[in-house]
């Protein structure tokens, strides 16, 4: 199964994983970014990130964390 940027539970739960101690709150959205493109299930057009994305994805990820 494919990711897209809508998923962004999911995106957080694969971060999580490939990036188990990292503490979502210090991370920076280019970086986040691109951690996101180099998921392995994760296909999407990278035009259609934004901060608001982004934003989901690191709520996602510090919810999941606690």
């Amino acid at each position: 199964m494919s990711l897209k940027w809508t998923d962004s539970l999911e995106i957080a739960l694969d971060l999580i994983e490939e990036h188990p101690d990292v503490d979502p709150m210090q991370l920076h959205f280019p970086e986040l970014m691109k951690w996101v493109l180099a998921l392995e299930r994760f296909d999407d057009d990278p035009t259609h990130c934004g901060e608001r994305v982004l934003e989901a994805i690191q709520l996602a990820w510090i919810a999941e964390a606690d």
